[in-house]
């Protein structure tokens, strides 16, 4: 057995894919907490009281949806156990993460088919056959490669027991969780391309400006100071290159932190090809 660390991130909607007996809810049950994994036989056994009521399943994703949902807009890691073979089932659970802007991750329990049939034969409520796990499984092979495309930012494959036996779920912190950030912090907003005033703004502020072999500021340092730029870096005015050069130059020296506003991802746009209208300042961007 090896063992592996498959990495999600802290706040994330997890979908678990494999077939009837690869061992989705013993997984879980090993990594996440009772309270984090929504099961779609309990929801069945919710809205039936019988967790194998198929005729029940169209209610139970119903209500499985709304519990994730509700479970993401509270910012709570949510782990969806269900087969996921199909495409329009993970498009779904896709979708439901984008709408809380959180990213989905997909863990594939790829394993054999005997040893799914064979686990599924000591089970007294899966009697349903072979020709059952044999298209599941079917379904998961042909969308296995596809995962990725259809939104899932991490895609883990475990394909043998050893490797579930092996594999730990770490939790990775977010990009944009800036909590052990600690200031005092100057916040700026609104340059819109004047470089020579923002130089000036920083020098009142108490920052030492660094700048390149031709004289272009590339940096600022405070000594116990950072600087929070809250968008609007660009358009309108006469310096658009010059203001992103130094920002970015503060944000790479841990000097600054960005973010981006509906300036920037217009300008990031249009520099993409894509067809936007060149007004509120766009065209002395691009000039």
């Amino acid at each position: 057995m090896i063992a592996r660390e498959l990495a999600v991130p802290q706040l994330s909607l997890i979908v678990l894919v494999g077939v009837t007996g690869s061992g989705k809810s013993t997984f879980a049950r090993a990594q996440f907490k009772p309270t984090e994994v929504i099961s779609s036989d309990f929801c069945r056994g919710l809205v039936a009281d019988d967790e194998n009521d198929q005729a029940a399943t169209p209610e139970a994703f119903e209500l499985l949806h709304y519990i994730v949902g509700r479970r993401l807009s509270a910012g709570r890691l949510t782990v969806v156990d269900a087969t996921n073979v199909q495409s329009d089932a993970r498009k779904q659970l896709v979708a439901l993460a984008r709408e809380h802007d959180v990213l989905p991750v997909a863990i594939v329990l790829d394993l054999p088919e005997k040893v799914c049939a064979d686990r599924n034969a000591t089970r007294a409520d899966r009697d349903f056959g072979a020709h059952v796990i044999r298209r599941q499984r079917d379904q998961l092979r042909r969308g296995l490669k596809g995962l990725q495309r259809e939104g899932f930012r991490t895609v883990h494959v475990l394909k043998t027991e050893d490797d579930v036996a092996g594999a730990t779920v770490i939790r990775t912190k977010l990009y944009n969780d800036l909590r052990d950030q600690t200031g005092p912090f100057d916040v700026i907003g609104d340059i819109h391309g004047c470089r020579a005033e923002l130089e000036l703004l920083l020098g009142e502020l108490g920052y030492a400006i660094e700048r390149d072999d031709a004289g272009r500021a590339i940096d600022a340092h405070h000594p116990e100071r950072r600087a929070v730029f809250v968008g609007d870096l660009v358009d309108r005015g006469p310096d658009t290159p010059g203001v992103l050069r130094l920002v970015m130059g503060m944000v790479a020296a841990e000097n600054a932190l960005c973010v981006a506003g509906n300036h920037e991802h217009k300008l990031l746009r249009a520099l993409r090809g894509r067809n936007v209208q060149v007004t509120h300042g766009l065209a002395e961007s691009l000039a």
